[in-house]
């Protein structure tokens, strides 16, 4: 599956979100992502050399999110910047999610 070639659909509320099973089924397609204790989001941490090669990724973080209407939770510092998804609208994670994941694993 690459859901790197997918694109997110509009969420509006109304599914339910992804199971915890589901979701680690999703993980295994894409690098290094992290489900979180509640199962509700996953992150992945970056690091670069600098702070402006961490702005840089943030960017193009944005202009990805952007594209495909999905807006991650960003933190950014000297160094390092951390994403993480969650499908506001549904309280969980969506196949969405794993979609901007997919296609974030990409810019590096």
């Amino acid at each position: 599956m690459d859901l790197a070639k997918k694109r997110c659909v509009p969420c509006e509320g109304g599914m339910k979100p992804l199971s915890r099973r589901a979701a680690r089924g999703l993980l295994k397609h894409v690098d290094h992502w992290v489900l979180s204790r509640d199962g509700k989001a996953i992150s992945k941490k970056f690091r670069f050399e600098n702070f402006a090669e961490a702005i840089h990724f943030v960017n193009h973080v944005a202009v990805i999110a952007e594209d495909e209407g999905h807006h991650p939770d960003l933190s950014v510092g000297w160094g390092r910047a951390t994403v993480e998804l969650s499908t506001h609208a549904i309280g969980g994670l969506s196949e969405n999610d794993f979609i901007l994941a997919a296609k974030i694993d990409n810019i590096q």
